[in-house]
């Protein structure tokens, strides 16, 4: 297929060769690999670039960037190498020297680096150009992958950042990714400075503290990285039919929602001693929503991981809307006794798995696809197979819950895309809903900034 860039496309690309190191914060939709791709095959055929490194979640690893390379006639002198499955065959494709681009999952770059730390951390390393595909991945300064990537990097002489969620949740997410693009050239090189720097801290317990930016910080911040960044919203340059987001209120009986407020109040009471003894944790906070997620959704695990069921609520208004739907339905759940239950409820739906399913939800064979959001939340094509989604509860995830939308609504949908969103008033769900939705704001005003200092560097 012969690929005539946009504009935007033709901009990104410059970018990416103009900038060594870099990151592209496109919208879903704006064809980042594409973009990275074009440009990856320029600087090859100029010599600027010997071998390349992607790194990707797993399933965009895959399938994504092996299929772009095939998919566009010019960039058919590509050979892309997939650096996936068991360990032998890791290795055996690590060996092969004839790769230009080399794919791998982004939960093996600890491994990456541990088998072959001696031919990637040299003066002239084995891959001088590294490409982070989904840059959030990597906002833990904490994790193990991202302590083996910031070595990595500092070896590459080129690094590109992708990303459409600059700041899934916030500003503090922002330092790691880009120290793994600049070595901590315009955040810092330490985490400390830069939170005393930007943020002032607000105890919680005796214990726990959280991080409020100061005044002006969102500025700053994004003036301190403004020139590498390259920030677009599809708003601004495709148009796409509408999004119509639907909350759909499931009422539960007076009887079911007593037995929830009580479940509520015990889970609540149990989490408020732990946190006046000091022992509050991100952990066992998220622990106690997804308990409360667990009953609003329709069922609860046990201590011995039984399944009690509550409720069949939203059971029933999914039955409705699958029902009263024009065309195929993508249903994203949260647990998996969500998954059983639904199966059980619709015996027509199929789990998402794989590269199968994805195909047949694009060959319209699948009236009712379930997925987690994880599954599917980056990279994949789905528009062709429909244009509803119902939501069984929507998470904290900001994240995943635009990555997971934006595989429907997305350049080539041809009809506006329903977004269904299951609440049951009176519960956790509606804290899910305001926190996802108070995040969103939050980016969008991020991102409108950025732009708007990136223009400045042009």
């Amino acid at each position: 297929m012969k690929f005539n860039p946009h504009p935007y496309q033709r901009r990104a690309i410059g970018f990416v060769k103009e900038h060594p190191r870099c990151c592209l914060f496109l919208d879903m939709g704006l064809g980042k690999t594409v973009s990275t791709l074009t440009a990856l095959s320029d600087l090859i055929d100029e010599a600027e670039v010997r071998k390349v490194l992607v790194i990707a979640p797993k399933k965009v690893a895959e399938s994504t960037w092996s299929q772009e390379a095939g998919k566009w006639g010019h960039l058919g002198g590509l050979r892309v190498v997939q650096v996936m499955g068991t360990e032998k065959q890791r290795k055996t494709a690590m060996a092969d020297g004839s790769g230009d681009i080399y794919v791998m999952s982004r939960d093996d770059v600890v491994w990456l680096l541990e088998n072959y730390s001696r031919s990637l951390l040299r003066t002239r390393p084995l891959f001088d150009c590294i490409v982070i595909d989904e840059l959030t991945s990597f906002k833990s300064r904490q994790a193990k992958r991202f302590k083996a990537l910031r070595k990595m990097t500092a070896c590459a002489s080129r690094v590109i950042g992708l990303t459409g969620t600059p700041v899934p949740n916030s500003l503090l997410d922002l330092w790691a990714e880009i120290y793994c693009v600049d070595q901590g050239e315009r955040l810092g090189k330490f985490i400390g400075r830069y939170r005393e720097a930007y943020f002032t801290a607000v105890p919680i317990g005796k214990v726990a503290t959280k991080y409020v930016p100061k005044e002006g910080a969102e500025s700053a911040i994004l003036g301190r990285i403004g020139d590498i960044c390259l920030t677009m919203q599809a708003k601004d340059y495709i148009t796409l039919p509408d999004r119509i987001e639907v909350t759909d209120e499931v009422m539960l009986s007076p009887t079911v929602l007593k037995r929830y407020k009580d479940f509520e109040r015990g889970m609540v009471l149990e989490f408020r001693k732990d946190m006046e003894e000091g022992k509050v944790t991100a952990e066992n906070a998220a622990g106690l929503m997804n308990k409360l997620a667990q009953f609003a959704n329709g069922a609860v695990y046990g201590d011995d991981h039984s399944v009690v069921e509550v409720h069949g609520e939203k059971l029933s208004r999914l039955e409705e809307i699958v029902e009263a739907s024009s065309g195929p339905v993508l249903v994203f759940y949260q647990f998996r006794h969500d998954l059983d239950r639904i199966l059980k409820a619709i015996p027509s739906a199929r789990a998402y798995e794989g590269d199968k399913d994805l195909r047949d939800w694009n060959d319209g064979k699948i009236s009712v696809l379930l997925a987690h959001p994880a599954s599917t939340a980056y990279g994949l094509n789905m528009q062709d197979g429909g244009h509803t989604i119902v939501w069984c509860g929507t998470g904290w995830n900001l994240e995943l819950y635009q990555q997971a939308n934006a595989r429907l609504h997305r350049q080539g949908q041809e009809h506006p895309v329903m977004v269904h969103r299951l609440v049951c008033p009176g519960t956790v769900d509606e804290r899910e809903l305001a926190a996802i939705d108070r995040k969103a704001g939050a980016q969008d005003s991020l991102i409108g900034m950025l732009k708007d200092l990136v223009k400045e560097y042009k």
